[in-house]
């Protein structure tokens, strides 16, 4: 019986380490209890029943390392500058938006001036203009 017991110690112990240096062979490489029991390979509640001992070690060695493997760590470094760089293109895109939008404002306003200048220089149609304006076919 106590073969038993100790064969579980140390598959749970050996899973710990696998866990933790991110070489899962079992399970999914999540720091989680349940994923401990898997790579393990022992029921979820020998491991917090029978050894609650060997739980509350990993979810201590869990908490030391932020709940990301050592394997993970460098990418959790590449996401927060992905996330950084996203930031900035959001606000750079926000910031160009409103300048598009400052632009077509000023074009529909100058478009109205313009038209509304044409409307007042134009020539009733029995005055025939001594010079043509520029684009209009000659008369």
């Amino acid at each position: 019986m106590t073969t038993d017991r100790q064969a579980e110690r140390d598959a749970i112990q050996a899973a710990t380490r696998r866990l933790l240096a991110g070489t899962p062979t079992r399970s999914t490489g999540g720091l989680t209890v349940l994923q401990l029991a898997v790579e393990a390979g022992v029921k979820r509640w020998v491991l917090t029943h029978k050894h609650p001992d060997l739980r509350q070690a990993f979810e201590q060695q869990r908490r030391a390392t932020n709940g990301i493997p050592p394997a993970f760590q460098h990418l959790h470094g590449k996401l927060a500058d992905l996330e950084a760089a996203n930031k900035r293109l959001r606000e750079n895109n926000t910031e160009l938006t409103e300048r598009i939008n400052t632009y077509a404002q000023v074009i529909r306003a100058l478009s109205i001036e313009i038209d509304t200048l044409r409307a007042q220089v134009a020539l009733p149609d029995n005055v025939r203009a001594l010079h043509p304006r520029p684009g209009t076919p000659p008369t």
